[in-house]
């Protein structure tokens, strides 16, 4: 059986649809680089945004047009909030809903014994890019009231303590060096061994014996709730982990978030965490998650957030003007701001961490040496343990997946130009 998959969205679903290819080729069947020469077609949704449903449904269409006679699955977020309208477009033979997604790692076949309310079945023994996720928890409980997630993912779920450490050992036993630690929200992890930092404690304790500098683990985006001294006493004696944080802020205004349903962090005590960790992380990568134009956000609100990117260094920020999404509370406000003025303040926002983004990368490269994550081996590119694109200006001696000492030697847009260390 020929096979295509066409992922969109985010890390979660990369990492299920490499699960759902590793059982479909385990059973013989092949992997395709064109659509059109496949007899199945999966197409993984998402729908973090209404552009993102949109552009799930144009997936779905291409794939009913260039695959013709191909039988045609769809998976994923934007299938799970509107299946009907999924299912009535042109070669569809079935949406596959959330708590039965991992029926597709044996499908057609009927699965044996899924339990369709615990951890679903996926796992990894490789991954499509030089730096694997490694999912430890999916779903939300909080209801955020902009948020579409809990509709599309289900009540949050979290990974065993023996099937994250056995996958990770897998996947470094493969030659792969930069892990990511990913869920839908870690805030929210809790399993056999208690909530995310302890768990990150034991996984170090059970890797860093054969590993310690020899591999890392990345944190994907955190919840500014997780920040406290039980936070700060994990990564200031990790051994294993990128200093690198990336957080789900949204707004720097209590009012705003308390309108969010986010009232659970203080952005004060998020700056505060942070002076504190630059005790024990003197440099560190810092991303966040930004939403603005939220209905009933006030220039002041606004010029809180703009200054608490300053206050906390950020590194980068991933920013999101708010757009009404059906079936959550916040579509209903009536406070919604003009379009004109979210786009504006989007840009202002973006302007503000674009400048951030590049004074980081000018410290970064004044520093003495540097970790890459070989991700391309010509020309060589990779990633910094800072979370920095870096490029050689040859091909790399290390191929994809290891790791790499260099040093950096100039800026260039906006990454770092690097040589071999030694060099």
């Amino acid at each position: 059986m020929r096979f295509f998959i066409q992922t969109l969205g985010c890390k979660i679903n990369q990492y299920e649809s490499q699960s759902i290819r590793e059982a479909w080729q385990a059973r013989g069947w092949r992997e395709t680089a064109r659509q059109a020469e496949a007899e199945v077609v999966l197409v993984h949704t998402c729908a973090v945004t209404a552009g993102a449903v949109a552009d799930s449904r144009g997936a779905v269409r291409r794939a009913g047009r260039e695959a013709s006679g191909a039988r045609v699955l769809v998976a994923g977020c934007a299938s799970q909030i509107d299946a009907s309208a999924f299912a009535d477009l042109p070669g569809v033979e079935a949406v596959i809903l959330q708590p039965r997604k991992s029926d597709l790692l044996c499908w057609p076949k009927s699965p044996e014994g899924t339990n369709a309310q615990g951890w679903p079945g996926f796992s990894i023994s490789r991954f499509n890019r030089a730096r694997p996720i490694l999912k430890i928890q999916d779903g939300c409980s909080h209801c955020c009231t902009y948020c579409i997630v809990p509709r599309a993912r289900g009540p949050a779920r979290s990974r065993p303590f023996r099937d994250i450490a056995e996958e990770a050992s897998r996947l470094l036993e493969a030659g792969y060096r930069e892990l990511i630690l990913s869920g839908i929200n870690l805030g929210q992890f809790r399993n056999d061994v208690g909530d995310f930092w302890d768990m990150l404690v034991r996984l170090e304790s059970a890797l860093a014996p054969t590993w310690e500098g020899k591999a890392r683990l990345r944190l994907s985006s955190l919840d500014p709730g997780m920040l406290g001294p039980k936070a700060l006493d994990v990564l200031s004696c990790a051994k294993m982990v990128c200093p690198h944080l990336h957080l789900s802020m949204q707004s720097a205004s209590p009012e705003v978030l308390a309108a969010m349903g986010r009232s659970h962090y203080d952005p004060d005590a998020v700056l505060k965490f942070l002076g504190s960790l630059r005790n024990s992380w003197p440099i560190f990568a810092l991303g966040a998650d930004l939403l603005t134009g939220f209905p009933g956000e006030s220039a002041e609100a606004f010029e809180a957030t703009l200054d608490f990117c300053e206050e906390a260094r950020l590194s980068y920020a991933h920013v999101f003007p708010f757009s009404r999404r059906p079936g959550t509370p916040a579509a209903k406000y009536e406070n919604q701001l003009p379009k004109e003025l979210k786009k504006e303040r989007a840009a202002r926002l973006r302007a503000r961490t674009d400048d951030l983004e590049r004074r980081f990368l000018e410290e970064c490269s004044r520093l003495p040496g540097l970790v890459m994550a070989v991700e391309r081996e010509h020309p060589g590119t990779g990633v910094s343990e800072y979370y920095v694109e870096c490029r050689l200006e040859g091909p790399s001696p290390v191929r994809p997946g290891g790791l790499m000492a260099v040093r950096p030697v100039k800026t260039d847009r906006d990454s770092l130009v690097v040589v071999p260390s030694g060099m």
